[in-house]
């Protein structure tokens, strides 16, 4: 076979001229075999992929028969941020090889056992970090910026202080360092030059622009062809059919031809949709599917605690669930008919829609856009998760949790750390034992008719995976929701707050701890309508918000905030409750408070205003040094300024709560 150097870029790596056609004619179009004889001796491969969506099955096929046969390529490095596999034989198992793979950096290893017992067994170096550390460093090795800096981390074990992500003891080389700007922690994770990117799309034109309308996600696939491409090295791209140069939409054109090198045609076969299902049109979002069509789940320790997890579901929330219990939450909100009140999103860059589970996790139907991994993980990192809801595998006395090494099983963080670390509220979902628990429930209560053999709460978990420790100092919300008793974290530790009807507290629970829980002084029952058939009334429970759950004194900066959006007042005794309710709060206090009032959809009827008004002017009277409201409706601003302004109470209503806080802070 006749070889022609590449002219893109002098990565040592070589371009062939298929002996069948015409080199001109057939541009980047070469077979499996041909594409992954380019890749040499220590080369440092870049794969994508999801579960099974966007993995390039083609291509580790055809890698794993070459060294097969050959022997070669040896010493390669596997560096991949979402696992990518089966759990048996396909994905990045057709890369477990000892001579094969020399050193791997993957986000989630408990798809692939094959590479998996490379790692355990100490016979590769071996690395677990965040995956979305990892779909960022793509980027940064991209842009040749020497370390993806980042609070993700820290506290766990990818922290250096505490492994830095090291699996076995022939992994010693250190890739994750400790640093610090302006008195604050950082993680600085080092980025490697990439030779070799394993992608997938689903049509390319001869000049390899590459298009994904079948894929169910686009991933970072952009990044690692970015980074690839400017390190020298070879995009090789699998895809379903070819066009003819020219013919692609530009808008839809994902991967763009000067960035790859090679385009092969899979066989149906290796081009399954997810590793699930050869194609669901859903998942592509070329069709909508009816909800209807949604079978709900069969009452079940999991089910148990996935309806009392979405008791924790707010209106206008944007929330990640995660993999395991949690999936079980979009069945029930779908059951409940909530799913139009909120927005579910998946880490590798769903936003909206249903999340699918099992092999097809990482899909979703009916979604609402769809953006890339590592555009996905910078709106998690900054805080833009309202809740985590996430599967509670190990918890320990202090509030950490283990979901990515048990023994000689290892997991793998996935993107447990970066969603746990910066979601504004965490929910760990899970059934209290694992490993054969079964129950029974009648009239609104629960019973246990065989305890798992596996007890979830140790003394001291394997391997932090989430620092109890860190999200008590950030201030974290953080539950522990299982089928019959749900925990919240404090300062002290562990805290019972409430116990399923029918369970015996020593026996169900305490007697199953490695370690003794605070006791809630006010410890509550769960409520009954989660133990039976018909459905829990979520939609209204939802709309309705209480009227305690309004107000919320936040004593380290003296402010009170009174939620009003969306309250109605259509009587008297309204006005009163509310009043009350206030007093209840701040006359305990002995001192003034500031307070933010938001008012977005609130209402009165017009005969009340005048009252109403009379008892805000004696609310700050008697307990505001300074008030400010805020509403994005015009009509409301004027309606309430006006007499606001009669009574002469400070009668300017601003159209944000930003601009509420900065006019509270000048004053």
């Amino acid at each position: 076979m006749e070889k022609q150097t590449s002219s893109a870029h002098n990565s040592g790596h070589v371009l062939v001229k298929p002996a069948t056609t015409d080199f001109g004619k057939k541009g980047k179009i070469v077979s499996a075999a041909e594409a992954v004889n380019l890749i040499n001796d220590g080369d440092t491969i870049a794969t994508g992929g999801f579960v099974g969506i966007g993995f390039a099955e083609e291509l580790a096929i055809a890698l794993e028969n070459r060294f097969e046969k050959t022997g070669k390529p040896e010493g390669l490095t596997i560096i991949y941020a979402a696992g990518q596999g089966d759990g048996q034989e396909k994905g990045l198992n057709h890369l477990g090889y000892e001579k094969l793979i020399a050193k791997v950096i993957g986000g989630h290893w408990g798809l692939a056992p094959k590479l998996q017992r490379l790692a355990v067994e100490n016979r590769i170096k071996a690395y677990n970090l965040p995956q979305g550390v990892i779909s960022h460093m793509f980027r940064d090795t991209a842009a040749k910026k020497p370390r993806t800096i980042t609070t993700v981390g820290l506290g766990t074990f990818v922290d250096p202080r505490l492994g830095g992500g090291k699996i076995n003891p022939m992994t010693t080389d250190e890739i994750v360092e400790l640093i610090e700007f302006d008195n604050k922690e950082y993680l600085a994770y080092k980025t490697q030059p990439i030779d070799v990117a394993f992608l997938r799309g689903t049509t390319a034109d001869t000049n390899g622009n590459i298009t994904m309308e079948k894929e169910a996600l686009t991933l970072e696939s952009l990044a690692i062809a970015t980074a690839t491409r400017n390190s020298g090295g070879l995009v090789i791209v699998q895809v379903e059919r070819i066009a003819e140069a020219g013919t692609l939409n530009a808008r839809q054109v994902k991967i763009p031809g000067i960035m790859v090198d090679c385009v092969v045609i899979a066989r149906p076969e290796n081009h399954w949709q997810t590793f699930a299902e050869p194609h669901n049109p859903g998942f592509s979002s070329e069709i909508k599917v009816p909800m209807q069509s949604i079978a709900p789940m069969k009452l079940s320790p999991k089910k148990i605690a996935a309806r009392r997890a979405a008791f924790e579901l707010r209106p206008n929330s944007v929330v990640n669930l995660g993999i395991g219990c949690p999936e079980g939450i979009a069945s029930v909100a779908a059951e409940e008919g909530i799913l139009d009140l909120l927005t579910l999103t998946a880490e590798p860059g769903v936003i909206g829609g249903i999340p699918a589970g099992g092999l097809n996790f990482g899909a979703a139907t009916n979604t609402e856009a769809l953006i890339d991994q590592p555009n996905q993980f910078d709106f998690y990192d900054g805080g833009g998760l309202d809740t985590a809801f996430l599967g509670l595998a190990q918890a320990d006395e202090k509030g950490n949790l283990n979901v990515s090494k048990f023994g000689p099983k290892l997991a793998g963080a996935g993107g447990f750390i970066n969603i746990s670390q910066n979601a504004k509220k965490i929910v760990f979902v899970g059934t209290f034992t694992a490993c054969g628990l079964k129950i029974d429930y009648a009239d609104g209560t629960m019973m246990i008719n065989k305890e798992g053999r596996v007890q979830k709460f140790v003394k001291e978990v394997e391997q932090v995976t989430f620092s109890g420790e860190y999200a008590v100092k950030n201030r974290q919300p953080v539950l522990y929701v299982t089928e019959r008793c749900v925990f919240q974290l404090t300062g002290q530790g562990m805290e019972l707050i409430e116990i399923a009807p029918g369970i015996d507290l020593r026996k169900d629970i305490l007697n199953l701890m490695a370690f003794q829980p605070v006791i809630s002084k006010n410890l509550k029952d769960m409520d009954r309508c989660i133990f039976m058939q018909d459905l829990m009334g979520l939609r209204e429970m939802m709309l309705k918000t209480r009227l305690d759950d309004r107000f919320t004194y936040i004593p380290e900066k003296n402010l009170f905030f009174v939620n009003f959006e969306g309250y109605s007042i259509k009587e008297s005794a309204e006005i009163s409750e509310v009043k009350e309710r206030v007093k209840a709060i701040l006359k305990p206090l002995g001192k003034r408070v500031y307070a933010i009032v938001n008012y977005d959809n609130f209402s009165i009827s017009p005969e009340l205003t005048d009252d109403y008004i009379a008892m805000v002017k004696s609310l700050v009277d008697q307990y505001y040094s300074d008030v400010t409201r805020y509403t994005t409706s015009a009509f409301l601003r004027m309606k309430l300024g006006d007499a606001l302004q009669k009574r002469k109470v400070a009668p300017h209503i601003f159209e944000s709560s930003e601009e509420a806080q900065k006019a509270l802070k000048k004053q």
